[in-house]
C-alpha cells in the first residue's frame, strides 16, 4: 500500500508540473519566419547597432561571421554590430531551410554579404527564433564563412 501511494504522488506531482509548463503555441508560417531575416537586414541598413542589437533576446548567442569570441550579452552584440556596421553590409539568402516548432523556429542556410567596398563575404548560416513577449527574437545566431573557394 505505501508504494501505491508513493507512485500516486509521484503521479500527481509529475501532472501538476506538466500543467504548469503547458504553453499555447503562436501561430505562424515559413514566410512569416523569412521576414525576420529581412527585418535583421533592414536593422543593419540602419547603421545603427542599438537597432540591429534589438532583434535579439537578452541571453541570445552571436557566433559572428567575423570575429572568433562568441558574443553572450547584449554588450557583447553591440560591440560587434559597431564594428561590423563599418562595412556597411547587406546580405541577401542564397538557400534557406525553415523549420516551425511550439513559438520557435529555425532558419538555416547560405547567404551572401556585400560590403562597401564592393567586395562580398559567402557564408553559411543558421538563426533560431523564439517568441518571447508578443514577438519573435533571435536567441542563437550562427555565421561563419564558406570554407571552400569555388
Amino acid at each position: 500500500m505505501k508504494k501505491i501511494a508513493i507512485s500516486l504522488l509521484a503521479l500527481a506531482a509529475a501532472t501538476s508540473a506538466f500543467a504548469q509548463t503547458t504553453q499555447t503555441c503562436v501561430s505562424v508560417d515559413e514566410k512569416q519566419i523569412a521576414g525576420l531575416f529581412d527585418r535583421w537586414n533592414a536593422s543593419l541598413k540602419t547603421l545603427d547597432p542599438s537597432r540591429v542589437v534589438a532583434n535579439y533576446t537578452a541571453d541570445a548567442v552571436l557566433l559572428a561571421t567575423v570575429q572568433n569570441q562568441p558574443r553572450l550579452t547584449q554588450d557583447d552584440r553591440l560591440n560587434y554590430f559597431t564594428k561590423f556596421l563599418k562595412l556597411t553590409p547587406q546580405g541577401t539568402i542564397n538557400s534557406s531551410t525553415i523549420k516551425i516548432g511550439c513559438n520557435t523556429a529555425s532558419d538555416v542556410g547560405t547567404y551572401t554579404f556585400k560590403l562597401k567596398d564592393g567586395s562580398q563575404v559567402a557564408a553559411r548560416y543558421s538563426y533560431i527564433y523564439s517568441y518571447q513577449n508578443g514577438e519573435w527574437l533571435i536567441s542563437h545566431h550562427h555565421s561563419s564563412a564558406m570554407p571552400e573557394k569555388i
